[in-house]
């Protein structure tokens, strides 16, 4: 017989560092659940936008506004209040201040969450410490189309792991259950192998995302965008392999291993197994279709982006292992051009990256 007087499990505290795309979306899938968030945002038209008729969200759904506790910055939270997590939600470059902020509020026992694309666990354990901070592989997609306006984009879920490679265990189920409010939550004890091959696609795609400066499903009918995306990714890979990274299959059916261009493959125009990847990557670019770089996001906001957590990891880890990644070179030169007002993205923009970094086979 139970035992009625027992208490009730204690509901754990999540604090979301960013009230971006991502960090939206999460907050408000929380909230609805009944977990105990709030939400910190440094933008100040986001705050009043979520203050005044909450997280409006669209695109699952019918549309909605959710209330939850936000504040603007950390100075508005009490000094002794602790959370059980903090989800980090910032686009990469900010990852570490918002790390540094919120680290008096975790509770002793508690977790940083990385939810960035990158390898960002490394840089947050170096505040935090390794044994506090859990990365979270993200698979699905939103963007924010206006402060406090948030569309759910891509659907999926999550993959949680520890950059030590241990499995996570039941010492954070109550955080894969509360995910789960969001999507469908994986464990790794491989989350190096997750990150890798969630960098190789990121690297392509939100990356050609913003010097296209369109969502996926305009882009990838291309078929020299498509051809770009597959030298990313083999530069990825190929660091990857040197840093002796075992690489996962994203989502469970991209398998990067297969996708990167053998040296046949990068030598010419068209065989059996190019038609093969293109085609893979036609699907992925359907599934995704209405996907919108983040990156592109950041700079439209006047924000840094974060080509150099993505294109520029690999090309400065590429030339530590005394390997060429001149596609990943390239994309992470035009981004920041971009970002400094000297290229306007677009096709034609692609087009010009196409052709400067040949002969792609021909």
């Amino acid at each position: 017989m139970s035992d009625s007087t027992a208490p009730a499990a204690r509901r754990p505290r999540f604090l979301v560092m960013g009230c971006g795309a991502i960090g939206g979306v999460l907050t408000g899938a929380l909230a609805e659940s009944g977990a105990d968030v709030t939400a910190v945002t440094t933008n100040e038209g986001i705050f009043a936008a979520v203050s005044d008729r909450g997280l409006k969200l669209v695109g699952e759904g019918a549309s909605r506004s959710v209330r939850t506790k936000v504040a603007l910055g950390t100075d508005g939270l009490a000094s002794d209040e602790k959370f059980d997590y903090v989800l980090l939600a910032t686009q990469p470059p900010q990852v570490e201040d918002a790390a540094r902020t919120a680290l008096p509020l975790l509770a002793d026992d508690g977790a940083m969450v990385c939810l960035q694309n990158g390898l960002c666990e490394d840089r947050v354990a170096k505040i935090a410490g390794d044994h506090r901070v859990v990365g979270a592989v993200v698979a699905w997609g939103a963007t924010m189309p206006e402060p406090g306006l948030y569309e759910r984009t891509a659907a999926g879920g999550f993959t949680l792991g520890r950059i030590d490679d241990v499995a996570l265990g039941a010492s954070h189920g109550d955080l894969a259950l509360a995910l789960e409010s969001v999507g469908p939550v994986e464990l790794t004890d491989n989350l190096r192998g997750k990150r890798w091959s969630k960098l190789a696609i990121n690297c392509a795609i939100s990356s050609l995302g913003t010097i296209g400066g369109d969502r996926l499903g305009a882009l990838m009918p291309h078929r020299f965008v498509r051809r770009l995306a597959l030298e990313i990714m083999t530069e990825v890979v190929a660091v990857a392999r040197k840093e002796s990274v075992r690489l996962e299959k994203v989502s469970g059916t991209l398998d990067l291993a297969w996708i990167a261009l053998d040296e046949v493959e990068r030598q010419v125009a068209g065989s059996p197994s190019l038609f093969a990847k293109h085609g893979l990557l036609l699907a992925v670019g359907f599934r995704y279709r209405r996907m919108k770089s983040s990156m592109l996001s950041a700079i439209e906001r006047g924000r840094t982006p974060a080509v150099d957590f993505l294109n520029g990891e690999v090309v400065d880890r590429a030339r530590a292992h005394g390997i060429a990644s001149p596609v990943n070179q390239a994309v992470r030169d035009t981004v920041w051009k971009i970002a400094e007002g000297k290229k306007a993205p677009g096709l034609p923009l692609l087009r010009e990256l196409y052709e400067a970094t040949g002969p792609h086979g021909a």
